[in-house]
């Protein structure tokens, strides 16, 4: 599509900042995982698929979830951070991007609970038995399995709960060695943390259970080892999921409190997505179905809120910004379908964006401003 020089200057790409991470747009790409890894560290894959990403002209590029521990991997192809051959893999592999992008990058820590040990998705995504090679026993707050037919998890104690805790912790101090910019503790889609939030997999009847005080305490509890010890200048944001889509579950009120919770303890940013935690949810799929969630826990907080949810067009990322619903938006599938996404959002609505200038030749003739020089 044309540029059209009397166009205001599309919201979408004016630049933002989060402490002190400046990024030249709203457009974040999500986290996505790829499931390529051997042994916890990535692979040629990974280079290959971020480092285009890392050329896409968006805003930031998330690395996938990535586990602390190696029982919180979703499979055994998962990518970890918990050890030095892991660490190593990923200095490799941020270290060939950054030579020749300067997007900032971020990574999302993750334990996936009692959704663990999985097989590939393309493999059917089922359970894998704890005694298969590729297996291993799941943990969780309480003994609930995600599926009936699932091995069920084992009661997490406190001294495992503290040795979680910690590998949170000591991944953010990893993520810094290497150079990462900004830390996202993954507390949502059904996982560790999000199943610590939820009263339909949290049972417990400890200090860590029952009312929302007491689910919200080790979800936060993680979150103050990892800012602790991250970096004080650089972002450590959070993914919820506003709603577990099931009568009893999570909800937005819960979230809108454990967001402002987060604040409090200085939190820098809040991902909403929701559902993942329970396998009856009914989500009403439609594009931009999550934003109404964004909207409200923005309007309850100070803290940047990024918007995720069948994104795909535009005029529909732009106008979740400049309406304000959301102060960014996340990409996923989007941009894995169209890895240029950004460049043709810019082209749409009067942007500019930034491209590498090995590709600043293959601009269209009508457009005469396109790339940022």
């Amino acid at each position: 599509m044309p540029k059209v020089s009397n166009m205001p200057q599309p919201q979408l790409f004016t630049p933002f900042k989060i402490r002190n991470l400046e990024l030249e747009n709203r457009i974040t790409i999500a986290p996505m995982c790829t499931y390529s890894a051997v042994d916890g560290c990535m692979t040629d894959w990974h280079l290959i698929h971020l480092g285009q990403l890392a050329l896409s002209g968006a805003g930031l590029l998330t690395i996938e979830a990535t586990a602390v521990v190696p029982e919180g991997r979703i499979t055994y192809a998962d990518v970890g951070l918990y050890d030095d051959a892991t660490e190593t893999a990923l200095r490799r592999t941020l270290d060939s991007i950054r030579k020749w992008s300067d997007m900032p990058v971020a990574i999302q820590l993750a334990h996936a609970g009692r959704k663990a040990s999985s097989d590939l998705p393309w493999r059917g995504g089922g359970q894998i038995a704890a005694d298969h090679k590729d297996g291993w026993q799941t943990e969780a707050p309480s003994p609930v399995p995600f599926k009936s037919t699932d091995n069920a998890p084992t009661e997490l104690s406190r001294e495992r709960m503290d040795a979680i805790r910690d590998a949170f912790a000591m991944a953010a101090v990893r993520a810094a060695r290497v150079g990462i910019d900004s830390v996202q503790i993954h507390a949502a889609h059904g996982y560790l943390l999000h199943s610590f939030l939820s009263p339909l997999t949290n049972q417990r009847t400890d200090e860590y259970g029952g009312s929302l005080e007491n689910r919200m305490r080790f979800p936060l509890e993680v979150f103050d080892a990892v800012r602790a010890a991250f970096p004080v200048d650089k972002v450590v944001s959070v993914r919820v999921s506003a709603t577990d889509w099931h009568d009893g579950g999570w909800n937005l009120e819960e979230t809108i409190e454990f967001a402002r919770a987060l604040e409090l303890r200085g939190c820098d940013a809040i991902n909403v997505s929701t559902g993942g935690l329970h396998i009856d949810q009914k989500i009403p799929l439609s594009p931009s179905y999550q934003v109404p969630f964004a909207r409200v826990v923005k309007a309850a907080v100070k803290m940047p809120v990024v918007a995720v949810g069948l994104i795909t067009e535009p005029a529909q990322a732009e106008a979740i910004v400049a309406t304000g619903d959301a102060d960014l938006v996340g990409l996923a599938r989007t941009i894995l379908y169209d890895p240029r996404w950004p460049w043709h959002a810019a082209a749409a609505l009067g942007g500019e964006v930034a491209a590498a200038p090995q590709y600043h030749r293959s601009q269209p003739s009508t457009l005469k401003s396109l790339f940022k020089i």
